[in-house]
């Protein structure tokens, strides 16, 4: 069943933010200049969505899960598996698919960037490549990604995904040995151990590199996600420069729209995802457009690059999208998937702000686009599919 006009989102990797005592109790969104958002909200309807609910990972592929509707208890797989998707990687039931960050540690064994300096995509390709040829087999195997987003690969009916591999972006500032992948029964005791193994090999082929290291984490293998056109009757395309993302998308049946010069950082090619988006509505229904540079600059914790992401974002994205698009037939949402405080750089289960501006609906009083404003909104507090069935279902 068609929902009634076009429908676009566009979503702030985290984006949302506390009060901060540098822009006098403001958080970073009330403080930006970002006039398209506060009009959403204005001519809107607006509320929170509970993003990341307790018992699962604080991460990303959890929150647009969320976003987009996801039954975590079923559908949830990791990272791994969304990412190889997106690479065009067919993985068999026996390939467990962890992310694989390139990451820069110091002599003291203590994790200084989760990012590895944001490695070029050029300097990472060789980097995988003396992976492989120092550490692949047939049952363990790198896989390029974008920057310092790849991926391992480990294939046999031994490796289990029973596993806690933590999060690098949580463990800036932490000793590497302390947060090592560990068994969660002892099916996973055997999977630990060569994970360990190959972050220690790992350490000594990548010595004198900015990105010196590797953390695998949010591993899996493939599961079965629903559709968004089985479930809304909509066609549907996903725009966004990272694997997760994307890899998500085409396991959601989304089309994968990709921009050339979408990097996942500041330099981003907003106009040119914001004319892919236009393009979109053309042939598709509903279109979904990630930005992942403020998630970056937030575990970055920088104020000065927070501030200027959030006004890129909505003058040279959303702007740009709403001076080109028919307002009168088109549904405009915005979010984050979650929060990341720049006094801590981690993600939180805070749920983020929504505005929705739909055509023809009467507008609920709420005149700004931030973290204080929309909880007094409409739409109320919203969870699981109600974001997705208020934007989609009839």
């Amino acid at each position: 069943m068609k929902p009634a006009s076009k429908t676009i989102v566009f979503l702030g990797d985290g984006m949302a933010d506390e009060p901060m005592p540098e822009l006098g109790g403001r958080t970073p969104l009330q403080a930006a200049r970002k006039p398209a958002m506060d009009r959403i909200a204005a001519e809107g309807r607006s509320g929170t969505m509970l993003t990341l609910p307790e018992g699962y990972p604080t991460s990303s592929d959890v929150a647009n899960m969320s976003v987009l509707g996801c039954d975590l208890k079923t559908e949830l797989c990791g990272r791994g598996p969304l990412e190889a998707a997106s690479r065009g990687l067919q993985l068999g039931p026996h390939d467990l698919a962890f992310r694989a960050n390139l990451v820069s540690v110091d002599e003291q064994g203590v994790l200084r960037d989760y990012s590895g300096g944001q490695i070029a995509n050029g300097d990472a390709d060789d980097v995988i490549a003396r992976l492989n040829a120092a550490l692949g087999s047939k049952k363990v195997w790198f896989h390029r990604g974008v920057s310092y987003r790849n991926l391992l690969i480990l294939s046999g009916a031994e490796f289990s995904d029973e596993m806690i591999c933590e999060k690098p972006d949580d463990n800036q500032g932490n000793r590497v040995a302390d947060h090592l992948p560990r068994a969660k029964s002892p099916a996973g005791e055997h999977t630990a151990a060569t994970l360990r193994d190959l972050m220690n090999r790992a350490s000594s082929v990548l010595h004198g590199r900015i990105a010196n290291a590797i953390w695998p984490w949010s591993g899996g293998r493939v599961g079965a996600i629903h559709s968004l056109a089985a479930r809304y009757g909509v066609r549907a395309a996903v725009i966004s420069a990272v694997d997760v993302i994307n890899g998500l998308g085409s396991c959601l049946g989304m089309d994968v729209i990709r921009v050339p010069g979408a990097t996942g950082y500041i330099d981003t090619h907003y106009e040119g995802k914001a004319d892919a988006a236009l393009a979109a509505l053309k042939t598709h229904d509903f279109v979904f457009v990630h930005v992942e540079a403020l998630d970056e600059v937030s575990h970055a914790q920088n104020l000065k690059l927070k501030l200027k992401t959030i006004e890129d974002f909505d003058s040279r994205l959303i702007q740009r999208v709403m001076n080109g698009a028919d307002l009168s037939a088109v549904t405009l949402a915005v979010l984050p998937d979650h929060p990341v405080p720049l006094r801590t750089g981690h993600h939180t289960r805070t749920p983020v702000p929504v505005a929705v501006r739909r055509p023809g609906w009467e507008p609920d009083g709420v005149q700004t686009y931030d973290e204080l404003a929309c909880p007094r909104g409409a739409l109320g507090a919203m969870q699981g599919r109600a974001f997705m069935d208020l934007l989609l279902a009839r």
